[in-house]
């Protein structure tokens, strides 16, 4: 691929973002960083991931954060960091791909080649798929998409000046419940697509 093409995707639990970027990757044939983004990090630095691990995607405390001349002491903001320091580093370097989450639609925001998009889904429609997902009971599913989704959005906006699941911090919001997970592939990759032919 000549043209650098980054696929952010931001996504409410239980509406299919995840299938979705790992069906785009495959489709452009890019790279998909996601849960082993945190993986990719600890190798680049020789840390341990299992540490790492435990203050991923987390809110940052700001009561528990001291801040001292723009440095701070927040185990989750410096994991945070790293992997935005790694997202820009691949980015830098010209190098296509696609992330899940990680504030990607704010941190690459600067690469022409950055497309950002937002996955949302009807409540009925995720909660029978996380309910299948999770063989959970329908309470339950709804209890873990409302958990799972307010824990992303304060993890986003502690770490990013646009707000999680603000249509206009997205380049596209896609509702994959209206079209099922190939339709809603193929409305992306026509977008794509369109976008990418308009690049100089």
């Amino acid at each position: 691929m000549e043209k650098q093409l980054i696929i952010s995707i931001g996504r409410e639990f239980g509406s299919a973002g995840h299938e979705i970027a790992e069906r785009l990757s495959k489709v452009y044939q890019l790279p998909l960083y996601d849960h082993n983004l945190l993986r990719e990090v600890a190798k680049e630095r020789n840390m341990n991931h299992e540490m790492l691990a435990e203050f991923d995607e987390m809110k940052r405390n700001k009561l528990l954060t001291r801040t001292v001349n723009g440095m701070t002491s927040s185990p989750a903001h410096h994991v945070a960091n790293m992997q935005f320091d790694f997202l820009r580093g691949k980015a830098e370097k010209g190098e296509s791909f696609v992330v899940v989450g990680r504030c990607s639609n704010d941190v690459l925001r600067e690469f022409p080649g950055l497309v950002s998009i937002f996955v949302i889904g009807d409540m009925d429609s995720k909660v029978e798929r996380i309910s299948k997902l999770y063989s959970v009971s329908d309470a339950a599913a709804m209890k873990l998409i409302r958990d799972r989704d307010r824990s992303r959005k304060k993890y986003h906006n502690s770490n990013s000046k646009l707000k999680w699941g603000d249509s206009r911090s997205y380049d596209l919001t896609l509702n994959s419940s209206k079209l099922g997970l190939e339709e809603s592939v193929r409305i992306l990759k026509d977008y794509i697509d369109t976008r990418m032919s308009l690049m100089k």
